[in-house]
């Protein structure tokens, strides 16, 4: 049985598939090569969807800053390696606001509270996971026929090394997608190592699908709990400056399925800059970190 890593990303527009998967490669390769670790890595295929939501990928050869097309946030190597440090005053923010935010905004049964709003705040601030959760197929068919799209890109490269052992890596949006498909598409497709990154999975207006998609497949029975096609390990990372993962204790959210593989969550730190800019959700800065190379190198190496 070989082992293989895929790979499925996040949010936005992107460069071209190639180029994409190219810099997801250097970013692990950096970091294998920061810990001093001798390591080859077993194959990496991308799950490649933004061209489904977008007319043309982001260009490299686009040199006007103001264009749609123009890349601002490319591959670039990490200048020194950050110590994970306590954010203790953060994580009790984080953590009064979580309360603070579930309490609002959801009810017992995990519906929201202001369906509305949210709706109007996804339509302001994440045009993919609009497009990407819209139901309504009477009225938007060719919103139902994208999210069916990019769901079979994912289903039909696990399908593929259905016979491998899958490392599975889904960053950002890509979280979503991920846990829809192995909850409730393809459930019998075996995932060893589920590694989700900057996962917004622990947003109510996210919770509150899953429930939703739950309680319609198991006759009005919500069950949050670890895809049941995750027959070892589920590993969270979220660093803690990032607001798409701002929930980022999905072991306090989802529930061990019935192999026992219960949510590990990690606190990391994401080193990615560019133009002066730190981006704590960025994939190449998590793709680097020591803590997500060591459970690469785990899997690579049993």
């Amino acid at each position: 049985m070989a082992k293989v890593i895929i790979a499925i990303h996040g949010l936005r527009n992107k460069p071209p598939d190639s180029l994409l998967a190219q810099w997801w490669h250097k970013s692990i390769m950096e970091g294998i090569n920061n810990l001093g670790v001798s390591l080859q890595l077993p194959k990496l295929e991308l799950v490649y969807w933004a061209d489904i939501l977008h007319d043309r990928p982001l260009s490299p050869d686009e040199k006007d800053e103001k264009s749609p097309y123009f890349i601002d946030e490319e591959y670039i190597p990490s200048r020194k390696i950050k110590k994970i440090r306590k954010f203790i005053f953060r994580k009790k923010l984080v953590h009064f606001l979580k309360k603070m935010i579930y309490s609002t905004f959801l009810k017992k049964d995990f519906s929201l509270r202001f369906p509305n709003l949210s709706k109007k705040f996804l339509h302001n601030n994440f045009d993919e996971l609009e497009v990407y959760f819209n139901e309504n197929c009477e009225t938007d068919e060719q919103a139902c026929k994208r999210r069916e799209q990019i769901n079979t890109r994912l289903i039909s490269v696990l399908e593929k090394h259905k016979e491998d052992e899958i490392m599975l890596i889904a960053h950002s949006m890509g979280s979503v997608i991920a846990f829809d498909v192995l909850s409730f598409l393809t459930t019998d497709i075996r995932i060893s190592e589920f590694i989700t990154m900057g996962a917004p999975l622990g947003a109510p207006f996210v919770l509150s699908r899953i429930a939703r998609l739950s309680k319609s497949q198991l006759q009005e029975h919500i069950k949050l709990q670890t895809p049941q096609s995750v027959v070892k390990h589920w590993y969270n990372f979220a660093d803690i400056k990032d607001s798409i993962a701002l929930d980022y204790k999905l072991a306090e959210d989802f529930k061990p399925n019935s192999y026992g593989v219960k949510v590990k969550d990690f606190l990391v730190i994401n080193t990615y800059r560019a133009n002066g800019n730190s981006n704590h959700h960025k994939s190449f800065g998590y793709l680097r970190t020591p803590e997500f190379i060591k459970v690469l190198i785990e899997f690579i190496n049993k």
